[in-house]
């Protein structure tokens, strides 16, 4: 059986930048599995109320980062604030195809068609499309569906590809140079494309 394309693991956050810096932190200092999570749940590094808020961002998160070389973590955990951003959009495009197909496909045939928004109307069609790609996600519940939706808005608004959430307007895009050099390999390609492609 084929592996599946999508996932729904973004439901568990956005870019999360100020986390992603600290658990950037955490594997930059190549602790074992027991001294990272006594990091996260007896130091509470993240700062969170909750230790149950703490694992899923956190599983997320590292997630995310995992498959990056150093170079990367470095970039989030040292890098402006602009340059973790698009290293974290990177990662997140990385781990989750359903958001870099989103980027890649449809924000790219906006902009192209010279549309000023992305809406949920695009969205939702794009949605359908994916269920004859990967029919695993028909299972799906509604509300999964509409987390997943908020999710990826939130972080086009966070990544400066709309200007917020609520008017859903496409503004310019720029994939920073030194975060383009990063993601030249064959792993790392698909993230540059989906980026560029909305240059």
């Amino acid at each position: 059986m084929p592996e599946p394309r999508y996932n729904g693991e973004i439901v568990a956050g956005s870019l999360m930048v100020n986390e992603s810096r600290k658990i950037a932190d955490l594997l930059l200092q190549g602790l074992d599995e027991k001294a990272f999570y006594a990091a996260l749940l007896m130091d509470n590094v993240l700062q969170k109320r909750s230790p149950a808020t703490t694992r899923r961002q956190s599983k997320l998160i590292r997630n995310r980062l995992l498959p990056l070389h150093e170079s990367l973590w470095l970039m989030i955990r040292d890098g402006s604030h602009e340059q973790a951003v698009q290293t974290l959009l990177a990662a997140a495009v990385m781990h989750s195809r359903l958001l870099g197909d989103f980027i890649g496909k449809v924000v790219r045939l906006q902009i192209k068609t010279f549309q000023s928004q992305v809406t949920y109307r695009e969205w939702d069609a794009y949605f359908e499309e994916c269920k004859h790609i990967d029919r695993s996600i028909v299972a799906w519940s509604d509300s999964t569906i509409k987390k997943i939706r908020q999710v990826v808005f939130r972080i086009l608004a966070e990544a400066q590809i709309i200007d917020s959430t609520r008017n859903l307007k496409i503004i310019h895009f720029s994939l920073l140079p030194e975060v383009k050099n990063l993601l030249d390999n064959g792993a790392l390609r698909y993230a540059r494309e989906c980026m560029e492609a909305i240059q």
